[in-house]
């Protein structure tokens, strides 16, 4: 299951998940779905060195990077749930908001699959689903932020490996790569009945 579908079909299929979703023991953490997939996939061909997943939510990704490639990789989320979860994988994970407690310089590849379906503020469900699946109106409210800030905990030869959706505005979140001074190269693609997904490799330019 994707969190996609065109904005409106995607909407109601997932409200309808959503109501599914919160008699089980893993609602309030996102779990591993087709953009899971490809991201980890991505990753496992292209990072390198110490690794930064930002929205780790049960740590599957995470898990798979290091299983399949060895290396060193530290999970985030601002939901202490999918934190916790995470660990319980044997992921190191700590609760953030996107990168702000991290240092300079301090990873060699960042990963993100953000929030990305877009939501009227009408429609919002106000849990902690909400914070996993929700990009805002424009579905990327919270890519912007996390372009602006990556750079500075990217070292010098880094990647960041980002999970884009055709819902989101493929060249929209291109134009936001540009502006942070990297360069896009699609790693992954798979395309659905109502949305592509990418994970683009960026590089500074």
């Amino acid at each position: 299951m994707t969190r996609g579908g065109d904005e409106r079909d995607a909407g109601d299929e997932r409200g309808g998940d959503l109501a599914a979703l919160r008699g089980a023991d893993d609602a309030v953490v996102y779990q591993p779905a087709e953009d899971s997939g490809l991201l980890a996939e991505a990753a496992v061909a292209e990072a390198h060195g110490r690794v930064l997943e930002v929205g780790t939510g049960s740590g599957w990704v995470a898990e798979r990077i290091t299983e399949e490639r060895g290396l060193d990789v530290v999970g985030s989320d601002r939901n202490p749930h999918a934190a916790r979860q995470a660990r319980e994988r044997g992921v190191e994970a700590v609760v953030a908001d996107l990168l702000a407690p991290f240092r300079a310089d301090a990873f060699d590849a960042v990963c993100f699959n953000p929030p990305y379906l877009p939501t009227d503020p009408d429609n919002e469900w106000g849990d902690w689903m909400e914070h996993a699946l929700s990009g805002g109106e424009s579905g990327r409210e919270l890519i912007e932020p996390f372009l602006d800030d990556v750079g500075r905990v990217l070292a010098p030869d880094g990647v960041v490996l980002l999970l884009v959706s055709s819902l989101t505005g493929y060249d929209e979140v291109l134009d936001l790569v540009d502006e942070a001074g990297f360069a896009a190269e699609p790693v992954v693609e798979e395309s659905f009945p109502f949305e592509t997904l990418t994970v683009l490799a960026l590089r500074r330019a």
